[in-house]
């Protein structure tokens, strides 16, 4: 039997380690922020944490912590009966919960009762949100990027994709935030992750990399749809190097109109959030683009979004934030296909 703790701090550099990383609280706890690579077992779920806390506010603190323990104890068993039984001697896992240490505590003297090698965060999950968001500024900041430029349709993404096939190192924000950072960026049926969460998708990639190969990332703003990038990745960026992807007009045109295909399917949509635009262009202009897009002139919406809306704003933000962006090398892929895309990530360097 050894029954370890360590602090968050030593969690973050050897989550490697263990042969399991398992949360103990609930699936609503869990579904708002985990560790990287967490899996869930509750010691209490939602409903039952609930149900604890009613008694110890209406009954009493001792009546509460029995039936809590009762309820632990059912739930223990069932993951042990799911998960352990075919585990060897030599399984590791690493166990925490919210901060106390009481539903974590009671998986882990079980587990360590049985024979295994357990370990628990000390602090648990806050301990360790704490410990990530100290360590996010200076692990931003080991990495060499190359800042993805381009007005709204250029074909960023795409290029970036192509970067990440072709085994270059590629952080896409957009991606880990669900979101395509525009007041039109929403992807539908794609909830953005919490704030949490996507501090912790960051800090996970960038923890995979290696700092002698240069980073790939696209010229966000601040936030990406509701999440913010954290402000230490947002001033490691904002002074690299930046590449200028241009795309004619009439490509950027054809390449939004496929990259956004729901808006195409669902007018009312489009329409919809269309709306998000009044404050910015007038009431009579989003209302005319509402008409055009309802009688089938999407096309010609979507060209005055970028020229009218999108463009203007886009290079005011780059040249205000971006360092090097005078200096930016200047990328001309043949057309806004994949294979285009594909052609032109051969041409940068990965290494």
């Amino acid at each position: 039997m050894s029954l370890a703790h360590i602090s968050a701090a030593e969690a973050l550099l050897r989550l490697g380690d263990f042969s399991n990383v398992i949360d103990a609280r609930s699936e609503g706890e869990y579904a708002e922020d985990h560790l990287p690579g967490a899996i869930n077992w509750p010691s209490l779920n939602d409903e039952e944490r609930k149900i604890v806390g009613t008694h110890y506010k209406q009954i009493s603190a001792f009546e509460a912590r029995k039936l809590g323990a009762s309820m632990v104890a059912k739930n223990i068993a069932e993951h042990i009966r799911r998960e352990v039984l075919d585990k060897p001697r030599e399984w590791e896992p690493l166990v925490y919960c919210w901060r106390g240490g009481k539903r974590s505590g009671s998986l882990a003297l079980i587990l360590d009762q049985i024979g295994f090698n357990v370990t628990v965060i000390e602090g648990g999950y806050k301990a360790f949100r704490a410990a990530l968001v100290a360590d996010l500024p200076q692990l931003a900041a080991r990495y060499s990027y190359r800042v993805i430029c381009g007005t709204t349709g250029s074909g960023k993404t795409r290029l970036l994709q192509a970067l990440h096939a072709q085994g270059a190192q590629v952080l896409d924000l957009e991606a880990l935030a669900n979101h395509r950072s525009s007041v039109l960026g929403m992807i539908p049926g794609l909830a953005q992750p919490t704030q949490k969460a996507f501090d912790r998708l960051i800090w996970a990639t960038l923890r995979g990399f290696d700092p002698s190969r240069p980073v790939y990332i696209e010229s966000e703003s601040k936030k990406v749809g509701n999440v913010a990038i954290p402000e230490g990745l947002v001033t490691a960026m904002r002074s690299a190097p930046c590449l200028q992807l241009d795309l004619p007009e009439d490509e950027r045109v054809a390449l939004l109109l496929e990259d956004y295909d729901f808006f195409v399917r669902d007018i009312e949509f489009f329409c919809e959030r269309l709306e998000a635009l009044v404050q910015a262009r007038g009431k009579e202009t989003v209302k005319d683009w509402q008409a055009r897009s309802r009688s089938g002139d999407v096309a010609s919406v979507v060209r005055e979004l970028l020229v009218k809306h999108y463009d203007p704003v886009y290079l005011q933000s780059i040249k205000r934030n971006f360092d090097l962006y005078p200096q930016a090398t200047v990328l001309q892929p043949q057309n806004r296909s994949m294979e285009a895309m594909q052609a032109l990530a051969q041409s940068l360097p990965s290494s």
